[in-house]
C-alpha cells in the first residue's frame, strides 16, 4: 500500500514537472522572439509588457509598473535642462499660399524663461518658408524641470497621410504601410504616431475604401479627405462620411471643442484616457487639434495629465482636438529635412524632443507595424485655400 501511494506521488510530482516544463517552453518560445522585437518597444521592459499585455496579463504589468511608478514618480520642481528652448530663428520671409505664423505660445508652468513657448522652423523650407513650426514649454506649474513638445503644420503647404499597421489595425496590408518609400521621402516634412491599439481606442478605423473597425459615431476622429487636408471632430456630426474621405482614424472622445477643454476632463481619471504607466496620469502623452484656419497642432511630451494636454492643445490654437497615443515608447514626432525633391531617410530626421524614446527612423523600417501618418510638401500644382474651421 505505501509503495502504491509513493509511485502516485512519484506520477503527480512527474506530471506537474512536465506541465511546468511545457509551460516554460511554450511561454519561452513566445516571449525570447518578442523581447527582440523592436516593434513591441525600445526597451526590453517594453517589450517585455507589451508581450505580458497582449497574452492577458495586463494586470500583472499593471501591478508592477505601479510599483516602479511609486518608487520614480515624476519630479517636481526644478528647471529643465539647458537648452530647451533653443532653435533656429523664424524667418520673417511669407508666400501668399502659407498660413499666418502662430503667436507665441503661452507658457503652463506661468512666466516664460527665455525662449520658452518661441517657434522655430523646423523640417523643409517650401519656397524659403517653413510649413512646421515647433516649440517647447514646461507641461505645468508644478513639473517645472520637464518640457513639452508642441508642432503646428501649416496645411496649405502640406498634405496628410495615414500610413497603417500590420498590427494596428491589422487586417492588411494596405495600400500605405511602413516603410516610408524613397519616392514618398521625396516630400516628406514630418511624421508623427497614430493612436491606441484597436482594442482599447473605443473606435473605428477606415482606410482604403474600408472600415478595417466599424466607425463608432460621436468619437474623436481625425479625418484626410482626397486632397490632403485633414480635420479633427465628432463622428457623425462635425465630420462624417464622404466620397472625398480616405482614411479616418478614431481615437477615444474630443478632449478639445469649440476652442475649449471638454466639460467633465479629470486630471486623475486613467480609465477613460488609456491605461498609463502604472495608473498614473502624469505620463508621455500626445494629441492633436485644428486650428480655425486650418492648421494641424501635435503637443507630445512627458509629464501631462489629460487635462494638460487639452490646455495645451486650447493654447496652440485649436477649436477640436483629440488624444492620441500615451506611454513613452509610442509618442513619437519627427520632423525631416532635405532639398526639394530630394529623398531622405531615418538620418535626416530629428525628433520633435530629444527624450523620445523611438527615432526618426522607425517609419522607413518595415517591421514596424503601429499606424502613424506623415505630413508632406505639396507640389506647386497643388497651392490651395484651406477653408475655415466652423
Amino acid at each position: 500500500m505505501g509503495s502504491r501511494r509513493r509511485f502516485r506521488r512519484r506520477r503527480i510530482r512527474a506530471a506537474i514537472l512536465a506541465s511546468l516544463v511545457v509551460f516554460f517552453i511554450v511561454v519561452c518560445s513566445s516571449l525570447i522572439p518578442a523581447l527582440f522585437n523592436p516593434s513591441y518597444g525600445a526597451s526590453l521592459s517594453s517589450r517585455a509588457a507589451e508581450w505580458a499585455r497582449g497574452h492577458g496579463l495586463g494586470a500583472v504589468v499593471n501591478m508592477v509598473e505601479t510599483e516602479w511608478y511609486k518608487l520614480n514618480p515624476p519630479k517636481v520642481g526644478g528647471k529643465p535642462p539647458a537648452g530647451s528652448f533653443t532653435g533656429p530663428t523664424l524667418p520673417t520671409r511669407s508666400i501668399p499660399q502659407a498660413l499666418h505664423a502662430p503667436s507665441r505660445l503661452h507658457s503652463p508652468a506661468g512666466a516664460w524663461l527665455p525662449g520658452e513657448g518661441v517657434w522655430h522652423p523646423a523640417g523643409r523650407m517650401v519656397d524659403g518658408v517653413p510649413a512646421i513650426l515647433t516649440t517647447t514649454v514646461r507641461p505645468d506649474a508644478l513639473h517645472t524641470s520637464y518640457v513639452v513638445g508642441v508642432a503646428w503644420m501649416d496645411t496649405r503647404l502640406l498634405r496628410a497621410q495615414l500610413y497603417s499597421g500590420s498590427g494596428i489595425p491589422g487586417g492588411g496590408p494596405f495600400t500605405h504601410m511602413a516603410p516610408i518609400t524613397t519616392t514618398a521621402s521625396r516630400t516628406l516634412d514630418a511624421a508623427f504616431n497614430g493612436g491606441f491599439r484597436t482594442q482599447d481606442a473605443n473606435g473605428g478605423y477606415y482606410t482604403d475604401h474600408r472600415a478595417i473597425v466599424p466607425l463608432r459615431p460621436g468619437a474623436a476622429s481625425l479625418v484626410v479627405y482626397r486632397d490632403g487636408s485633414a480635420t479633427v471632430g465628432a463622428w457623425g456630426s462635425q465630420v462624417a462620411m464622404s466620397s472625398s474621405v480616405t482614411s479616418v482614424r478614431q481615437n477615444l472622445d474630443l478632449i478639445v471643442n469649440n476652442g475649449r477643454s471638454v466639460p467633465g476632463l479629470l486630471a486623475n481619471d486613467n480609465s477613460q484616457w488609456g491605461a498609463t504607466l502604472g495608473g498614473a496620469f502624469d505620463v508621455w502623452r500626445s494629441g492633436i487639434g485644428v486650428t480655425r484656419n486650418g492648421a494641424l497642432v501635435y503637443v507630445g511630451g512627458p509629464s501631462l495629465a489629460i487635462t494638460s494636454l487639452a490646455n495645451l492643445l486650447v493654447d496652440a490654437g485649436a477649436v477640436r482636438g483629440m488624444e492620441l497615443d500615451i506611454n513613452t515608447d509610442w509618442v513619437q514626432y519627427s520632423t525631416y529635412k532635405g532639398r526639394r525633391n530630394a529623398p531622405v531617410s531615418g538620418t535626416n530626421g530629428a525628433s520633435l524632443l530629444s527624450s523620445m524614446t523611438e527615432a526618426p527612423s522607425i517609419y522607413f523600417q518595415s517591421w514596424w507595424i503601429r499606424d502613424f501618418y506623415t505630413m508632406s510638401v505639396r507640389p506647386a500644382a497643388d497651392d490651395r485655400t484651406i477653408a475655415p474651421i466652423p
